[in-house]
């Protein structure tokens, strides 16, 4: 056995302030830098959709990093143990590095691998390098793993100060060899649409790649960071960071983020206050408290945290699905969400919260048919964000917004979008109509419909449901859950 080393890339595709490849490279060892495409995927869930575009993509952008450092990625496809037994033997890897996952499954099958090739004399080390506290670190004053926010946070912020962020590596020295064992061609992983391409949208909207998320960055920083504490519920504004694809796939750490925010402030190189930097932390800290929920649930997409749920009278309507999932549902702002969302992978964090209250309160269906639709068509999602939130507009989760806090699609639209630009923007049949109707398009005069263009149930659907009917119903199944009890 000679002496190589393997760094497996997993949800990390960066260079910069990446400890496994930090620690890979500081062996000294030459290097099999390698990214795995598991098939069947641990715990059973395949990729979305839009979250293989963005892989494509960021792959070839990590790729093109490593090159230019003197390596090379390779790319494999199936089960990781079989794939690595393959490099051991055919290669000599004698240290394997990896940066740690949080989903249960996959805790349980890194410990297996780890366990496995330390039994056969192998060394093998695991790095935290998605997130600023490891979830087994914030604990209650009793040290049970904690489930409200506030406390959470303030328990993390209190643990130590986070950590700076590592520069890249300036060389990496690859393994000697003509070939390595079983690699692929990127193109063989099959991850981009071809008949329809329905990525158009998106690929004019992102940059996936660690260059992407620093340019993401930079530019947040310098636009929307100054008011973001009042503006990020604004739809209508450059408001958020839109970093969350690039976190997702680790093209940036939530340390550089930190950092960048922190350092931003401190030189006055933004003009947001100290209070935007506060905001903007705290949201970053619920990034932090889904994976520790994720950690410490069983399974969080599929169980509610809530158990009290379980026995909720949840309804199965196809047609309303249907025109939810399509932006059909004759309410603008909800409409408008789910057409951004097809058409660039992404929604604005208010909007999600509208739309995925729309579709469990105002219809009834099951957090989980929401859950599984935006795992397949958002490009940030992630296995601990998508579910924490859904169950948390649910009222199943844990910190949630209780069931009974039913969004008024119309009060929501005219607070958060005052003057139509997010609507109209991604419902363009409407967009002649006066700000003062065009959340509620049913009331606007006939005069104003008319010179609009819009004749409702035709060009535009009406409601598909009434919106104090649909609160109504809401509240009765909430009431017979609780009395059921």
């Amino acid at each position: 056995m000679s002496d190589a080393a393997l760094l497996l890339f997993r949800d990390d595709l960066r260079l910069t302030d990446n400890p496994a490849l930090t620690a890979a490279v500081a062996s000294k060892k030459p290097l099999i830098l390698a990214y795995i495409y598991e098939e069947p995927p641990t715990g059973g869930r395949p990729l979305g959709a839009a979250v293989n575009w963005w892989l494509h993509h960021s792959l070839t952008s990590l790729a093109q990093s490593i090159a230019s450092r003197g390596s090379m990625l390779h790319i494999f496809k199936g089960d990781p143990a079989k794939i690595i037994d393959r490099l051991i033997a055919d290669h000599g890897v004698g240290s394997i590095f990896w940066n740690r996952r949080y989903h249960p499954s996959h805790v349980a099958a890194d410990t297996a691998l780890k366990a496995s090739y330390e039994a056969k004399g192998l060394t093998v080390k695991s790095f935290n390098g998605s997130l600023m506290r490891e979830p087994w670190e914030v604990k209650s004053k009793i040290g049970n793993p904690m489930k409200v926010f506030t406390p959470f946070w303030r328990a993390s912020q209190l643990v130590n100060e986070v950590a700076s962020p590592e520069p890249a590596p300036k060389k990496l020295i690859p393994l000697q060899t003509t070939k390595i064992s079983g690699a692929i061609p990127l193109k063989n992983l099959h991850l981009l649409p071809t008949k329809p391409d329905w990525a158009t949208g998106i690929k004019a909207e992102w940059t996936p790649g660690e260059a992407g998320a620093l340019e993401r960055l930079n530019a947040f920083l310098e636009v929307g960071f100054k008011g973001y504490a009042e503006d990020r519920n604004r739809p209508d504004r450059p408001s958020t960071s839109r970093l969350s694809p690039h976190l997702r796939f680790g093209e940036i750490s939530i340390k550089q983020v930190w950092h960048a925010a922190d350092i931003a402030i401190k030189t006055r190189k933004s003009k947001a206050s100290s209070e935007d930097l506060r905001v903007f932390q705290s949201e970053l800290g619920w990034r932090e408290f889904a994976h520790h929920l994720l950690f410490h649930e069983k399974d969080l997409t599929r169980t509610n945290v809530q158990r009290g749920f379980d026995a909720f009278p949840w309804r199965s309507d196809e047609k309303l699905f249907k025109a939810w999932s399509r932006g059909m549902t004759g309410y603008p702002i909800v409409d408008a969400g789910m057409r951004e969302l097809w058409q660039t992978g992404f929604m604005h964090n208010r909007v999600r919260m509208i739309v995925a209250s729309f579709l469990i309160k105002h219809l009834l269906i099951d957090w989980r048919r929401g859950e599984d639709w935006f795992w397949d068509t958002l490009v940030d999602a992630d296995v601990a964000n998508n579910p924490a939130s859904w169950q948390w507009v649910a009222g199943s989760g844990a910190d949630a917004a209780p069931y009974y806090r039913i969004f008024n699609p119309m009060l929501q639209g005219e607070k958060f979008d005052p003057d139509g630009v997010y609507v109209r923007r991604y419902v363009p049949e409407l967009a002649k109509l006066p700000a003062r109707s065009i959340h509620a398009p049913w009331t606007a005069k006939p005069i104003e419909l008319e010179l609009a263009g819009v004749v409702l149930g035709k060009t535009y659907p009406k409601p598909i449901v009434d919106h104090e009917a649909a609160r109504a119903r809401a509240l009765a199944a909430y009431k017979s859950l609780k009395e059921s009890a």
